[in-house]
């Protein structure tokens, strides 16, 4: 990729930072590295009643969540600042004057209008979408279909919209606006604009819209929510990254599990599709999972540990090895980080096991031979490894006229209180023989 792209994400400090959001931030984010460029973040606070610090503290704890590291911004600055509207009022004072001053806007009511001069073509080259083309007239219209020209000063002195990101874009260097669909009809507005004021063009890439399985605009209930919601669900960065990154983008090697770095050196805005993409939660958590599974068993604890912690399990009372060993023990199962956590409960407090199973579907006739089977397993526990408890017991199973499903059953209800888990002579490895003694003594089997 031979040019080297300057690109901005500018949200509105009048919210948390929303999926749709994070994803045409992600995607700047990954043309930026791509080529080598700069990922710009500046702040569209113009709202003056709506936009607060909270807001954008939020957003920008929202992209370091997501990983999305910016080399400009207003807690940065940079060469191209201030990286705040709010405080770039000169320079849109400055050509709203100049544009006064050469006839292409007048003031009506106290606001400031650009003048549409109808016969024009505003064509321009989308990334995604080709080639534009839109006559003059028809891009700004009234409800009549005559000419509507373009605010570009509200009566409160502050800019609108469509004049601030011209000014901003073109004096912050910035060579390609990748955004949202929705502003496909904004581009023609702000290309006039531009050509006016005798600013060269970006480049332009819009990117599809998002939809919920319905096929219908992505609501709450379907994932239009804050990314720290996704955290409090139990999804990990990586995974959101991975998952929004193929929400209208694939790897030219059609893998769908990638890192980021190899998000970044597959990335080619060309390949960007045209058709809305669909946000599917069940597709969202198999990546989430993948990830977790690529992860270190270590790393994998660092994540965990806090929603054990939640739950009010003892991690004080457990070494690190032993904690991330029980995680490698659990195989994978589990799609959000709070499944794992509590699928992998019983490795770290019995009492979960006993809340949740009584020991009753052990049937009262078969407890004697049950007793006599695990009774030989501890004598006969050697190195205590998942593969000598395997053949040790499929040997005492044998010798006692009995099946890994009459036998292991019972002693994987009794371990971890669940129907399906791990191998229970994993399982067991992981407890050690003193703690799966007390647990099938506890339930009378031993």
């Amino acid at each position: 990729m031979a040019e080297k792209y300057r690109v901005r994400f500018a949200p509105s400090p009048t919210g948390s930072l929303h999926i749709g959001g994070a994803h045409t931030a992600l995607f700047n984010w990954l043309l930026a590295r791509r080529s080598g460029g700069s990922f710009i973040l500046r702040i569209e606070d113009t709202d003056r009643e709506r936009s607060t610090k909270e807001y954008e503290d939020s957003i920008l704890d929202g992209l370091r969540w997501m990983g999305l590291d910016w080399d400009e911004g207003p807690d940065k600055g940079g060469d191209y600042g201030p990286y705040r509207q709010s405080e770039r009022m000169d320079l849109y004072k400055k050509y709203e004057e100049k544009l006064l001053d050469e006839g292409k806007a007048y003031r009506k009511d106290d606001a400031t209008f650009f003048k549409i001069v109808p016969g024009k073509h505003v064509s321009f080259h989308d990334e995604v979408y080709g080639d534009i083309d839109v006559e003059s007239e028809k891009v700004s219209v009234n409800q009549d279909n005559t000419v509507k020209d373009i605010v570009i000063m509200r009566r409160d002195g502050m800019p609108t919209y469509n004049y601030a990101v011209v000014i901003d874009d073109y004096f912050m260097g910035i060579n390609m606006v990748i955004r949202g669909e929705d502003h496909v009809i904004n581009t023609p507005k702000q290309l006039l604009i531009y050509d006016a004021l005798g600013f060269e063009r970006p480049h332009f890439a819009h990117l599809p819209m998002i939809l919920g399985k319905d096929k219908k605009k992505l609501s709450k209930r379907q994932g239009a929510t804050s990314v720290f919601e996704y955290n409090d669900m139990g999804y990990m960065p990586d995974g959101v990254f991975n998952f929004l990154a193929l929400l209208g983008w694939s790897p030219r090697n059609g893998e769908e599990i990638f890192t980021r770095e190899e998000a970044v050196e597959l990335f080619d805005i060309k390949n960007v599709t045209r058709k809305a993409a669909v946000f599917d939660m069940d597709k969202l958590n198999h990546i989430n999972q993948e990830q977790m599974k690529r992860m270190s068993p270590e790393k994998l604890l660092c994540v965990i540990r806090p929603f054990w912690e939640d739950m009010g399990l003892p991690t004080d009372k457990f070494s690190d090895e032993y904690l991330a060993g029980a995680l490698q023990t659990l195989g994978g199962r589990g799609q959000t980080t709070i499944q794992v956590a509590e699928y992998s409960d019983y490795f770290l407090d019995f009492s979960k096991v006993t809340e949740r199973y009584d020991g009753s579907n052990a049937k009262e006739e078969i407890r004697p031979k049950l007793r006599k089977i695990y009774a030989e397993l501890l004598d006969d526990w050697g190195d205590g490894t998942f593969e000598h408890l395997h053949e040790s017991a499929e040997k005492i199973f044998a010798e006692n006229d009995s099946t890994m499903k009459e036998s292991a059953t019972p002693m994987r209800w009794a371990l971890t209180g669940r129907k399906v888990s791990p191998g229970v002579f994993e399982v067991a490895a992981r407890l050690g023989k003193e703690e799966t003694a007390r647990r099938l003594r506890y339930f009378g089997l031993l």
